[in-house]
């Protein structure tokens, strides 16, 4: 039988793992195996690197200082993330849309993992995250 006690508290691989994501968003528009067409759209670009910049920036905060407001952060960016292909008008371009779905779904689960992990913690308890 496993034991999933690990998952009830905030570790700081869940921290390295945001800056990861952050990092492999802001590489995305480049990769090799993407369609042409992407590199012409500067707002999909800057959208990317946007997104990629404030995921990682939160991570690093959350593996510093942890608060609760990273974590919803993390959770709408993530939303953010999966809904913009289809709103900034890239949906057709299968790598990229797959790609971004996939990266924020990630993004959405880890801050609901985070989110319930540090519910019911106090504000000193969450200061001594990463300790």
């Amino acid at each position: 039988m496993s034991d999933f006690g690990f998952l009830k508290t905030h570790r700081t691989w869940e921290d390295w793992c945001g800056m990861l994501l952050g990092a492999m968003i802001v590489a995305s528009p480049w990769f090799p195996i993407q369609d042409a067409a992407i590199s012409g759209h500067q707002t999909v670009i800057l959208n990317t690197v946007a997104i990629g910049l404030v995921v990682f920036g939160i991570s690093q905060l959350e593996y510093v200082a942890l608060q609760r407001w990273q974590e919803v952060t993390t959770i709408l960016i993530g939303l953010w993330l999966i809904a913009s292909p289809y709103v900034m008008g890239y949906s057709g371009d299968g790598f990229l849309r797959i790609y971004h779905t996939g990266l924020g779904a990630v993004l959405v689960l880890l801050g609901v993992l985070q989110l319930w992990q540090d519910w019911d913690q106090t504000d000193q308890d969450m200061l001594k995250h990463g300790q």
